[in-house]
């Protein structure tokens, strides 16, 4: 048996990451040009708000406190600005279609009733996404889920409220930064609950200072008894200029072992009490309603981001605005975008070769657990994975992170694997982007 590597090396939920970013050459490429030939009927939107009321000490997300002076208003015009200039950039050469749509954070419900409201008109009337026929998934926290603002939510069509609670225990709340009342929290589930919204999701964190399995416990059957359809178990990472990042010591080994025994309780907690896994952190109700649109895939199909935070990806280009971690970088960034007129090109981001499309669908299927068809890979590729990543699956292997006991055709993480996928995901990475998030400069 290899020795494995730590289990926590970063979570991988998009690739190439950010952080391996820069900005293109003059002339940036035109967004028209970018889409002219890529498949445009299952696309998925993502809308960015980078607003929130406080600032969790383990959050390292594209957000700033508060939104003086109109800013929202501003954004919101920049947003329908930037949705005019990419729908128009989509063009009329084949039909348009969306078959997801999400708001995210940021706090998209840090704005008010109204402008949730005029956030749904940008994405259906300058979009075209139909919000009321495909799923709608929308971030709250517990300070801003209020009846008005879940109420335009739901009359405008959001299919799931996705809310972080991350701890029940008031005293650990307090230790990751985040100040709330465990009443607080309580009030707004239960305002989520009254609007009919399909699908629930809570997040919480394992690996929090003080925690042990029976606080954790306790914060698991507390998120337990409001049954949501969604449970997400993030483990604690702490990380360069966010508020614990600046007060706590680096990460090790003993560290690494609580987490990963809080999350092999967790896991089993909510596996004997009727829920599936479908990766490393999400778990969702056997009996829960479908979320995912049914002809959409994440490994092929193209992503439309609106905000300065989002990301929108073609099959050869990633891109988005600049990234930062830091407050007053973040205001200037959101400056910028405040102030842009023209949003017809990409300015920063990053091509996408054949290796690194093999790559990132290797990641997002494996990272799952049903696992990847190696037939598809094979079809699209025109190629083995096994020949590709003949030397990491080796490895995989022999660490125990592949299970041996799946079905031909299927190449599907272990129970240990799934536990591991926040080391599995970057041992991935290409040399390429590894040395691009080398060489970032956090700010």
């Amino acid at each position: 048996m290899t020795d494995a590597p730590r289990p926590y090396d970063s979570y991988v939920y998009a690739y190439p990451h950010k952080t391996a970013y820069r900005p293109l050459p003059d002339p940036a490429p035109d967004l028209a040009a970018l889409w002219r030939d890529e498949p445009n009927g299952a696309l998925s939107l993502y809308a960015h708000i980078p607003f929130c009321e406080v600032r969790c000490g383990f959050c390292n997300l594209f957000t700033r406190i508060g939104a003086p002076d109109e800013l929202t208003t501003r954004y919101l015009d920049a947003l329908d600005r930037q949705a005019a200039a990419v729908r128009e950039a989509l063009g009329d050469s084949g039909p348009v279609r969306f078959a997801t749509a999400a708001f995210g954070g940021g706090t998209p419900t840090f704005l008010t009733a109204d402008e949730l409201d005029r956030l749904c008109d940008i994405a259906e009337k300058r979009m075209g996404a139909d919000l009321r026929a495909i799923p709608l998934s929308v971030e709250t926290s517990p300070s801003t889920a209020t009846a008005d603002r879940l109420a335009v939510l739901a009359e405008r069509g959001a299919t799931r409220l996705s809310i972080g609670v991350q701890s029940f225990v008031e005293g650990e709340a307090r230790a990751a930064v985040r100040p709330q009342r465990p009443a607080d929290v309580e009030d707004a589930l239960a305002r989520i609950r009254a609007t009919g919204v399909p699908v629930l999701n809570i997040d919480l964190i394992y690996g929090i200072d003080g925690q042990t399995e029976r606080t954790w416990t306790h914060s698991l059957d507390a998120a337990l008894a409001w049954r949501p359809e969604e449970l997400y178990l993030y483990p604690l990472y702490v990380r360069p200029l966010t508020g614990l990042g600046r007060l706590s010591p680096a990460a090790d080994r003993e560290w690494d072992e609580q987490r990963l025994r809080l999350y092999r309780h967790g896991r089993d907690h909510l596996l004997a009490r009727g829920y599936e896994q479908v990766s490393m952190r999400m778990f969702r109700r056997t009996d829960a309603p479908p979320q995912g649109a049914d002809d959409h895939a994440c490994q092929t199909d193209g992503m439309i981001g609106l905000g300065c935070g989002a990301r929108s990806y073609t099959s050869a280009l990633h891109y988005s605005f600049d990234y930062a971690v830091e407050m007053r970088e973040i205001r200037a960034i959101i400056d910028d975008y405040t102030a842009t007129e023209d949003f017809t090109r990409a300015r920063v981001g990053r091509w996408v070769d054949a290796d690194e499309a093999r790559r990132r669908h290797l990641l997002q299927s494996l990272l799952q657990a049903r696992g990847m068809e190696t037939d598809a890979y094979a079809a699209r590729f025109g190629a083995s994975v096994f020949a590709d990543f003949a030397a990491e699956l080796g490895r995989f292997e022999a660490l125990g992170w592949l299970d041996p006991a799946a079905p031909a055709g299927l190449l599907r993480l272990s129970p240990e694997g799934l536990a591991h996928s926040d080391a599995l995901g970057p041992a991935l990475f290409s040399p390429a982007v590894r040395a691009a998030m080398a060489a970032y400069e956090p700010k």
